[in-house]
């Protein structure tokens, strides 16, 4: 089954202007995030999908593909769907968020592995174990539950599921006895059958999406199936100063 990943990639940025072009490490942030989905194995190949120019010329500097795509674009799934439209040779296609400089390969493969194994899903993601009260309770940390064979249910901005009575013991304990975590935290890395992508970027945005500004909630909302892998840890993505300045301290320190 040929895969092929897209790094959608905009210039403009609210909380951190021009963060992918940010090169306190001696690279731009978009060259760590291409190389580290290069080490993926399973995809047959790579680009950046972005509207800017200084991107394009950003990427080609260090060797790397960049796709230029509508300005106008409203998300990162459009960009990924205008590449698809581009390359009909590809079965599925992987979205890598631009700001995820410390993305393991393993994680892009293992979205693929899913789609592969799973011939009846059009779409897979991730999920990482929360194991912290605060993240739980943080509105940016997307939480999702799932059924017994991997298929999300829902993702929420909330604290999905609810624990009725609230013992701090939930978040850690069933870990330490060898048993399937409770608690969830939707890692932002996507695979899509391209037929579905295409289809997927026609779409209206659903009622639940628009409440929990998720994309992915289309596509649930509309009945299709995304299946979730689970792996121990995931990187965070880059969204503030803050970020990129502990990230430049972990590349100093390697």
């Amino acid at each position: 089954m040929k895969s092929y990943i897209v790094i959608p990639a905009r210039l403009a940025s609210t909380r951190l202007p021009r963060k992918l072009l940010l090169r306190e490490t001696g690279k731009p942030l978009i060259q760590h995030t291409y190389e580290a989905a290069r080490q993926a194995t399973r995809p047959s190949g790579l680009c950046v999908a972005t509207d800017h120019a200084e991107i394009q010329a950003a990427v080609e500097a260090f060797g790397g593909r960049a796709e230029m795509t509508d300005p106008h674009a409203a998300s990162g799934t459009d960009r990924v769907a205008e590449i698809a439209r581009r390359m009909d040779d590809v079965e599925v296609f992987v979205n890598v968020q631009g700001d995820e400089p410390e993305l393991a390969g393993e994680s892009i493969d293992r979205v693929v592995d899913l789609l592969e194994g799973n011939p009846q899903a059009v779409m897979s993601t991730l999920a990482t174990p929360i194991m912290s009260r605060e993240e739980f309770q943080d509105p940016s940390c997307v939480k999702v539950v799932f059924d017994y064979r991997q298929r999300a249910m829902y993702f929420s901005r909330s604290p999905i599921p609810c624990p009725r009575d609230w013992d701090d013991s939930q978040l850690e304990e069933s870990i330490m006895m060898g048993m399937p975590p409770h608690f969830y935290r939707h890692v932002g890395l996507y695979a899509y059958r391209r037929k579905f992508l295409l289809e997927l970027a026609q779409m209206q945005p659903s009622e639940l999406e628009q409440i929990e500004k998720l994309e992915q909630l289309r596509a649930l909302q509309a009945g299709f199936t995304i299946l979730v892998g689970v792996v121990t840890y995931s990187a965070v993505g880059i969204d503030t100063a803050e970020d990129y300045r502990a990230f430049v301290e972990r590349c100093r320190n390697r």
